[in-house]
């Protein structure tokens, strides 16, 4: 393929220039294929500013830079370099042009084709784009109505249950650690010097120094703790225990091995009693009464919140079922990148990268974007299915709207170094702007009865 195979395009470089002809053509999987014409009147311009543009990048004798005619330039580098050179800019300059025209919602990067190029003729291209999928979507307004009967008389409560749940996990942050001199039991915190061998050699990350462990909760293997309790601050033990079948390092499943433990310390954990006292202990609340009911307002909220999220993901579903499109490749490729870049995000808060984690489970990025593919269709079919509603039903966001919550976005950044000349405003409007739209499309379907 040659250097136009893969033309990244600028809409920016769009010229004023006489609009080129161009013809239009449906393909499948949501591309279009468009072959475009730029009279030589117009062609012959872009020829003369590649002559312009190629006499600053050369050093020519006799002549300051830009300024040598175009026999003595083509001499240099040859007409060929000239027409490839003016080509590109007919393409930048054209392309944008027809998409406007045409009204053509271009992703991805397209792929161009020199048809025609020769002076003295018009100069032709053709250019294969993937486009904004055009989605069929019928039917949906009756599914939505079911779920709102469905939902009519259901409401988020907390339940006495839910409340002492969240106080007892409450005091569970609360535990005070006191040093007790005597055998380690079921409960109780201890901090551990430990190896593990394997045919007497040390397993890689099989040791470790101080480590704190609360007895009782599992993190070990099977039969690890339970040689624990019983052993007291300054003593010392070793044992043989076999590594669970379905362990996750495969060279370890299912062998035996020898531990090694030191015990430093032993700490009965107590747990604070849940009264007036400890509810003054928090710093704001009188009385446990007070701290209930703010625990309570709390939960109410966070349920509301999480209420209103299932009855959303049951439109999606509706809506997605109801919906028909066709996805190039390009539209789910950058999902699929967006879905691990999101990934990798949430990986990054807790100390892994992406790399780790794709050795952890045996597999390639590309298993994971194959793994990932239906969900990323998923999600892009959401996306055109709401696009649709909001149409359908003429909704759209004011633009001083969007503004004022593009000015408190960028208000969060304030402190943050030349945010205003890095950020990319179009791509945050467009952002903001699909927020907002799909807020009001969910609050449309909430009221469809």
């Amino acid at each position: 393929m040659n250097r136009y195979g893969t033309l990244i395009f600028a809409a920016a470089r769009a010229s004023q220039k006489k609009m080129a002809n161009s013809e239009i053509k449906k393909l499948p999987k949501s591309e279009v294929e468009i072959k475009v014409s730029v009279e030589w009147n117009d062609w012959k311009k872009y020829i003369d500013q590649a002559v312009a543009d190629i006499s600053k990048e050369i050093k020519v004798a006799g002549f300051r830079a830009g300024k040598a005619p175009r026999d003595v330039v083509e001499k240099k580098v040859g007409s060929n370099m000239i027409l490839e050179e003016a080509a590109q800019k007919a393409i930048q300059g054209t392309y944008p042009q027809v998409l406007d025209k045409e009204k053509i919602e271009a992703i991805g990067q397209p792929k161009a084709e020199i048809l025609k190029i020769a002076e003295g003729n018009e100069f032709e291209y053709k250019v294969v784009t993937a486009v904004v999928p055009e989605a069929q979507i019928k039917d949906w307004k009756d599914k939505i109505k079911k779920v709102n009967k469905e939902y009519e008389n259901k409401k988020a409560e907390v339940s006495e249950e839910d409340l002492e749940k969240e106080l007892s996990q409450l005091a569970q942050s609360r535990v005070q650690l006191v040093d007790v001199e005597r055998e380690a039991k079921d409960g109780d915190s201890v901090m551990i010097d430990f190896q593990v061998k394997k045919q007497g050699v040390p397993i890689e990350g099989g040791s470790s120094k101080n480590h704190p462990l609360v007895l009782g909760k599992g993190v070990f293997i099977p039969g690890f703790e339970e040689n624990v309790i019983g052993m007291k601050a300054g003593e010392e033990k070793e044992f043989e225990l076999k590594f669970p079948e379905e362990y996750h390092e495969k060279s370890l499943a299912g062998n035996p091995a020898t531990f090694s433990v030191k015990l430093n310390a032993v700490q009965e954990r107590k747990t604070p009693e849940i009264s007036d006292s400890f509810a003054k202990s928090l710093g704001k609340f009188e009385t446990l009464e007070e701290l209930k009911k703010n625990m309570k307002e709390g939960l109410l909220k966070e349920k509301e919140e999480q209420f209103k999220e299932k009855r959303r993901a049951e439109y999606i579903e509706k809506l997605v079922e109801s919906t028909k499109a066709e996805l190039p490749e390009v539209l789910v490729h950058e999902e699929l990148h967006r879905m691990i870049g999101e990934f990798e995000m949430q990986l990054s808060g807790m100390g892994i990268t992406f790399e780790k984690y794709l050795e952890q489970i045996k597999k390639t990025q590309d298993d994971v974007e194959k793994d990932w593919k239906p969900q990323a269709e998923k999600r892009i079919m959401a996306a055109l299915a709401l696009e649709k509603v909001a149409k359908e039903t003429e909704i759209e966001v004011p633009a001083e709207k969007i503004e004022a919550e593009i000015n408190k976005t960028i208000a969060q950044y304030k402190g943050v170094k030349d945010v205003e000349k890095n950020i990319d405003l179009a791509k945050l409007y467009n952002y903001v702007k699909g927020n907002l739209q799909n807020e009001e499309v969910f609050n449309f379907l909430e009221g469809l009865k």
